[in-house]
């Protein structure tokens, strides 16, 4: 398939598989008039790197998803260093989970602590009779 094909079989751009394959992550091959060709395994290749940076990896983390699915694995995290950085990236996301956590919990602390000043400095209008 050529190029304009795999970017929407894959649901991204040609300019976006240009830049994979400026990083070594997509390897077409070229027909006798130049054109990128590509075959089903490059559409694989590229759904995995699609799937892995909408969650958050970098280019250089997907690089091992990659190999272990040239390597001729099912799924590209099956390997070691795939597994490696799954790991990796989990803590990562724990650690900001933590963070995020210890944020929430100051807002918490810091709302209710305005809301309890604002009750007692800040007299409720009253209704007045008619």
């Amino acid at each position: 398939m050529l190029i304009g094909e795999l970017a929407e079989r894959a649901g991204t751009s040609t300019r976006t598989l240009r830049y994979y394959e400026a990083h070594g992550l997509v390897h077409p091959q070229r027909s006798a008039n130049g054109y990128r060709v590509y075959d089903e395994a490059e559409l694989r290749v590229v759904r995995e790197i699609r799937a892995l940076l909408d969650v958050g990896f970098g280019l250089d983390d997907v690089r091992p998803f990659v190999a272990c699915l040239r390597a001729g694995n099912v799924s590209g995290d099956v390997c070691p260093d795939s597994v490696l950085v799954l790991r990796r990236k989990l803590a990562e996301v724990d650690d900001y989970l933590d963070r995020l956590g210890a944020v929430r919990q100051q807002l918490h602390t810091q709302l209710t602590h305005a809301i309890k000043h604002r009750e007692e400095t800040c007299p409720r209008k009253r209704a007045s009779a008619p």
